[in-house]
């Protein structure tokens, strides 16, 4: 959910035009929700675009005239592994752990109609506000949960979906709980036998959450791919990588292929490449797993 800035994080906080209050000037909506300050921004160069900030971090863009635009580095990201689990337009069946703004699972429904989709969001007050500013296609096959992401993907069915994807922080860092091979564990058991696995993770150096989370993945999933900025990988500055994983050999090509055609173009490491960036981390447990680090304060300056 929290990003780190490589681009405006002041974006849409001059006045625009959007939101479900038509075509006239709109304006920011502030709130106070479980887990913090919550601000939806306006976008001044798209007519009904948002910006979800919790905190000041930001959290989520979204589109209401075009729920298939994904501004934010990441969730392009996260958009490819969609593409490449199911060409377009084929129903699939996702897991999203942790909400915000509701973007991807928006993204899924508008790319593939149909497709039915749990998203389980901790704050409930957050999804109650998303929910009447930005108010979701009716036609649209999602659900939502209030509760505990892990709590929540216990009571997915073995093999039930196609692609989980996590991205779940509390404040800016990601909960301890969700970081351990238990937990991965619970994802293998709720995905198919060719099922896909995406986890956006935030990092800085020296990257050891980073490089524990390849080490957690690995021992539960045979096939991984990480996908992130040059720099990020270099240790060079904090920032988003995505992790994706599978049973089954993944599309690396593909994903290079579209990972460096981005605007903000990313690396895609994977096979041994990739073991050998873990530099030897040993998979996180529940008896040891910590929340991942918290950005510095520059991040989202």
């Amino acid at each position: 959910m929290a990003r780190a800035r490589n681009q405006r994080a002041d974006e849409g906080r001059d006045t625009g035009r959007g939101g479900r209050r038509g075509q006239t000037a709109a304006e920011a909506v502030v709130e106070a929700v479980d887990g913090g300050l919550a601000e939806l921004l306006p976008d001044r160069d798209r007519a009904r675009a948002w910006t979800l900030l919790i905190d000041g971090a930001p959290q989520s863009h979204v589109d209401l005239d075009d729920p298939a635009y994904l501004s934010f580095e990441y969730q392009r990201r996260l958009g490819h592994v969609i593409d490449l689990v199911a060409p377009p337009g084929k129903p699939v069946q996702v897991v999203h752990l942790g909400g915000g703004a509701l973007s991807l699972a928006r993204y899924t429904a508008a790319t593939r109609p149909r497709s039915t989709q749990q998203v389980v969001e901790r704050d409930a007050a957050l999804v109650q506000l998303i929910r009447r500013e930005l108010p979701l296609d009716p036609n649209a096959r999602i659900r939502v949960r209030s509760t505990d992401a892990r709590e929540g993907l216990a009571k997915v069915p073995d093999g039930w979906a196609d692609l989980v994807i996590a991205d779940v922080f509390s404040g800016a860092r990601t909960p301890a709980h969700l970081t351990s091979v238990e937990f991965v564990s619970e994802v293998r058991r709720t995905v198919k036998d060719s099922g896909v696995y995406a986890a956006n993770l935030a990092d800085g150096p020296p990257l050891a959450h980073l490089r524990g989370q390849i080490a957690t993945v690995a021992s539960v999933f045979p096939e991984l791919a990480l996908v992130a900025d040059p720099t990020v990988l270099r240790g060079k500055r904090f920032g988003n990588a995505v992790l994706v994983a599978s049973g089954r050999p993944l599309p690396v090509t593909e994903l290079t292929r579209r990972a460096a055609s981005d605007p903000h173009p990313a690396r895609v490491e994977h096979g041994r490449e990739l073991m050998d960036f873990t530099g030897g981390a040993s998979p996180v447990t529940d008896a040891v797993a910590v929340a991942s680090p918290a950005p510095p304060p520059s991040v989202f300056r």
